[in-house]
Formats: structure tokens, C-alpha cells, sequence
């Protein structure tokens, strides 16, 4: 995510001196160009990051040691003997293919100095059999301590407890929205607790967004903090955006103003709701719609749909990739076609089939 929550009296932006890139203020790396901008340890977020578990993030890619950067040699303490990049962590793109026509995708982008984002998904099988396929997608927020821990931590608590409010109970629409929230305030305390123990700092604790989706017999039921997205793209029709971003774009742009000039602000992308121990408000957004036929749900970070920016858009770019896919390789050509467009930020998809084959 490349904007910062807005609060009262927040500082503004500077220019990155490596490219002039304007970044948010107190922002410890430019998001443009990967230039440390303050004397911080960056691995060490990282190295408290929890491991990634087999079933809800799967890392691949780990044991490559060629440079995603420049092709060189990456020696055995994890950086490029060429140019001095550092080699994909475990986190930099993590893969995650739950079958029955579910899958998502997590990577860090091109010009991140980490991946923020976190995906978890689940589908009705075992021990939960009978309980409807949830996507969770989350994206740290940049300009805070510890995100990449936050958005995991949120992600993955949003899923268990969805799953534990639905598993027993037949498909009914206000069930799953009681669900939500309350896989919403579970990942919100989740949040909250990543900053228990740690020194305070001035840019706040942990935090990060959230986007949600139950799709169940005929329907989805979506929940939102903050900017990442839900879609509808059903095989035939128009595409459906179940959400509404929380940030001063849509606030803008729902009282009338330009696209272009708002899209161009460098306050675009600042959010105005999000989890995590300041938040002002993370009480979820619901929204819920009757699927008439086949085809996709989508959730997904802004990395995806800044290129994409309308759900025609979006639904241009899945039709273009679609072609005898699976779930995870959608998901997979989404994210490559995101960061064939520049990468500017981290990258989550996740995708639910529906009819065809798919979950319900």
C-alpha cells in the first residue's frame, strides 16, 4: 500500500533525493526506487515476521539463487554478488492453492523492499466440510511499524474465525455477515496485538487493510477496511465492485471531483479507515450480491488494481488472461501482468471460481 492513514495534523510528503519520488512523511524506504530513507534495520521486521504455514501461505521460490534483478549470482549470505540486491525471502511471493477452483497469489512487486501483503484462503473440506469459501486478502500499511507482521497476523485470524462462525450452520446471508464482522474484529485485535511488548514509535503501531469475501450457494457476502477490493466477474455481463475504498480518493471522487486530477493527487491512495490499535473505526463495510451464473470472485490488493482502476478494467485484463485457467494460474498471470506494468507495489490476488467446476 503506498498511502498512509490520514490523521489530524499529519505531515506531509517529501521528495525521494535517489528519483524525487514524492513519499509519505516519516516513511522509512521509497516505495519508487527501494532507497533507504532513514537509519532503520530493514530485516528486522522481518526477521520477527511468523513463519508462513503450509495451508493458508505457501512460499515458493525460496532456494532460487539467481537475482531477480539482474540475473547475477546471489552468494550464501543472501545478496547479489552483482549488484548487491537482496535474493526473494520467503514472503517475496508465496503461493496459495487451496483446489476446488480457489487459489491466490502474494508477491512483492518490483520496486518494494518487502511484500506487505498477506492472503489466506479456505475452502469446505475435512474437518469443515460444509463450510462456504472465504478469501481474505490484507495489505500492510507501509508507513507503519511492523505491517508485513500485521497484515499476516490480520489475515490469517480473519480466516480461522470466519470459518468457526459458519462451519456449523446451513447458508443464510445474515449469518455470514455476523461472520465477517466478527472475522473482522478478530483480525483487528490480531493487529493490536503484534505492537504488545514492542517499543513505541512515531508512526504508530502495526496496521493494515482488509478485504473479505464468503461466497456460499448463489451468493457472496464481501467486508472491507480500507482500500483493498472484492469483484464480481461473472462469465457474461458486467463486472461488479462489492466494495467501497475507504480513502480520500472516494471521498473525492463521491462528491463530484475530476478522476484524472484525483487519480494524479498524491493523496490518492491515503486511507481514511484501517485495522490495527489507532484505528479511528474498523468496523467492516458489508455488501452482498446473488450470483446469477458462472464466473470469478476476485479480491485483491491496490497493487492490482491501481492499473486497473474500474471493475470494466478489471475485468478486461482477467478475460485477457483467463483462457483455460485454473484459480492459482489466474492468479499467477494477474500478479505477472501487474508487475509487467511497473510493479509499484505489492501484489495479492485471490480468486474463488463459481459454477463451472468451481466452489459452489
Amino acid at each position: 500500500m503506498t498511502g498512509a492513514p490520514t490523521t489530524p495534523g499529519a505531515a506531509t510528503g517529501a521528495a525521494c533525493p535517489s528519483c524525487g519520488e514524492i513519499v509519505p512523511a516519516r516513511a522509512s524506504w521509497c516505495e519508487a526506487c527501494g532507497m533507504a530513507l532513514e537509519a532503520t534495520a530493514a530485516g528486522s521486521a522481518e526477521a520477527a515476521a511468523p513463519a508462513a504455514r503450509v495451508g493458508t501461505v505457501a512460499p515458493v521460490g525460496t532456494s532460487v539463487r539467481t537475482c531477480r534483478e539482474c540475473g547475477g549470482v546471489v552468494d550464501a549470505d543472501g545478496w547479489c554478488t552483482v549488484c548487491g540486491a537482496a535474493a526473494p525471502r520467503p514472503r517475496d511471493h508465496v503461493v496459495v492453492d487451496a483446489g476446488d477452483g480457489v487459489g491466490g497469489v502474494s508477491d512483492r512487486g518490483r520496486r518494494h523492499h518487502r511484500n506487505e501483503d498477506a492472503v489466506a484462503l479456505h475452502t469446505g473440506t475435512g474437518d469443515t466440510a460444509g463450510a462456504p469459501t472465504v478469501l481474505v486478502v490484507c495489505d500492510g500499511v507501509s508507513t507503519s511499524p511492523d505491517s508485513d507482521v500485521a497484515s499476516l497476523a490480520a489475515a490469517e485470524a480473519a480466516v480461522r474465525t470466519a470459518v468457526e462462525h459458519l462451519a456449523a450452520g446451513a447458508w443464510a446471508r445474515e449469518a455470514t455477515e455476523d461472520a465477517l464482522v466478527a472475522a473482522v474484529t478478530a483480525a483487528d485485535h490480531a493487529v493490536a496485538a503484534t505492537a504488545e511488548g514492542a517499543p513505541g514509535t512515531a508512526d504508530g503501531p502495526p496496521s493494515c487493510t482488509l478485504a473479505a469475501a464468503v461466497v456460499g450457494p448463489g451468493e457472496v457476502v464481501a467486508a472491507s477496511v480500507g482500500d483493498s477490493r472484492v469483484y464480481w466477474l461473472p462469465d457474461r455481463g458486467p463486472a461488479v465492485q462489492l466494495t467501497r475504498d475507504d480513502s480520500w480518493a472516494a471521498e473525492q471522487l463521491e462528491a463530484g471531483a475530476d478522476r484524472a486530477l484525483v487519480e494524479a493527487s498524491p493523496h490518492a491512495h491515503a486511507i481514511t479507515r484501517w485495522l490495527g490499535a489507532d484505528s479511528p473505526d474498523p468496523s467492516p463495510r458489508l455488501s452482498s450480491l446473488a450470483l446469477d451464473g458462472p464466473g470469478w470472485v476476485l479480491a485483491c490488493s491496490d497493487g492490482l488494481w491501481n492499473y486497473a482502476p474500474t471493475p470494466a478494467d478489471v475485468r478486461r485484463v482477467v478475460d485477457e488472461h483467463r483462457a483455460d485457467a485454473d484459480a492459482t494460474r489466474l492468479a499467477e498471470a494477474l500478479v505477472a501482468w501487474a508487475n509487467a506494468q511497473g510493479g509499484r507495489d505489492n501484489i495479492t490476488v485471490a480468486l474463488a471460481r463459481v459454477g463451472s467446476g468451481g466452489t459452489t
